[in-house]
C-alpha cells in the first residue's frame, strides 16, 4: 500500500511550544492500524527541536501516530533569533 503524508507549516515565535495534533502531520498507509505508524524526524527544526512532553528538553528523532493522537509531541522553539514557519519532514 502507498503511504500518504500530509503536513502543514507550524509557526513558532521565540520560546514557543506547539503540541502536534492530528492535523499536523496526518499520515495513512492503507491499513486499519494507524496507531502503528511511526514518524522519523529527518530534518529537525532549524531553531528548536521536537520533544516528547514527558521528556522536556530532550530532542527525539521519531514518534508514533499514537503519540500525536495523545498530544504527547511538541515542536519547541529554542529562543534563538529567527522565528518562522517550520515544516515537519
Amino acid at each position: 500500500d502507498d503511504i500518504v503524508l500530509l503536513t502543514k507549516p507550524v509557526t513558532l515565535t521565540e520560546g514557543d511550544r506547539v503540541t502536534l495534533a492530528t492535523d499536523v502531520p496526518v499520515a495513512t498507509d492503507g491499513t486499519s492500524k494507524p496507531e502503528k505508524l511511526l514518524y522519523a524526524v529527518s530534518l529537525p527544526p532549524v531553531h528548536g527541536q521536537i520533544e516528547h512532553i514527558n521528556y522536556p528538553g530532550v530532542p527525539i528523532s521519531s514518534y508514533s501516530q499514537l503519540d500525536v493522537v495523545a498530544q504527547k509531541v511538541s515542536d519547541v522553539h529554542d529562543n534563538s533569533h529567527g522565528a518562522g514557519k517550520e515544516a515537519l519532514r
